[in-house]
């Protein structure tokens, strides 16, 4: 069980352990080339290949990707069609890959609303990827991070009946990415600076990154800008610049 940013102070580190991305701009990615929103995405799929490298390469544990956010179903019916359709190619092309490279793969969001056949892979592909260790990568699927907290008080009550009095250690193990730490780094791309109803509890002291770079052009470069972006920050959760100074690994 990770220790929440507002009750304990984490450790600070050079490279991020979690980072969490909104992938934004594949539609306007493929709009500006004339072509298809949904050719955005599959290049989308390609960026989230090089950067779960790059993670790798860098020695970051977890890696946290917004796919399909609980207000994406109010985007036409074809598109969500599409984007429902790569997620299968996707779960058919990389599971292996992942597996092969000791990488850990978690589904993240309400799936209930996803077909049975998706259910299916959702579930196989976490059995079999489940005890890898050199990276968690979590897809973020009908997510929406009231969703979280609202699922998570709902367990949290009903797992402490007569209860009055709720601290933030009784709901942190119903939040649905309690298994991993909180986000050291959250980027978006696409241009907006937002945070779009992800991981509202979860980001609470996260450093935030936005780049107008296109998610399907967000290279391993890019990936380097932000972590650099990141190694300038001054992380003090509430402590002064004074304090974070005069530790001995600061």
């Amino acid at each position: 069980m990770f220790k929440s940013s507002t009750t304990a102070i984490p450790e600070a580190l050079a490279v991020p352990r979690h980072i969490a991305i909104i992938m934004d701009g594949n539609g306007r990615w493929a709009t500006k080339r004339l072509l298809p929103r949904v050719a955005g995405h599959v290049k989308g799929v390609e960026a989230v290949r090089g950067v779960v490298e790059a993670c790798v390469e860098r020695g970051v544990e977890y890696l946290t990707l917004f796919a399909f956010s609980s207000e994406n179903w109010r985007r036409p019916a074809e598109e969500v069609s599409l984007l429902m359709r790569l997620f299968v190619t996707a779960l058919e092309r990389e599971v292996a890959k992942m597996h092969a490279n000791n990488i850990r793969l978690k589904v993240v969001g309400d799936l209930s609303r996803f077909d049975a056949k998706l259910q299916d892979m959702i579930s196989a592909a976490e059995r079999r990827t489940a005890n890898n260790t050199r990276l968690t990568v979590s897809v973020c699927a009908n997510y929406g991070g009231r969703w979280d907290i609202m699922q998570a008080t709902s367990k949290m009550v009903a797992a402490n009946p007569g209860v009055l009095d709720f601290t933030e250690e009784m709901l942190a193990p119903h939040l649905a990415m309690a298994y991993a730490p909180e986000p050291d780094l959250f980027i978006r791309t696409g241009g907006e600076e937002r945070i779009s109803n992800f991981l509202l509890w979860q980001l609470a002291y996260s450093e935030l990154y936005f780049t107008k770079t296109f998610w399907p052009d967000f290279s391993k470069e890019a990936l380097d800008e932000a972590i650099g972006s990141f190694q300038h920050r001054e992380r003090r959760f509430g402590q002064t610049g004074d304090q974070v100074a005069s530790k001995p690994n600061a």
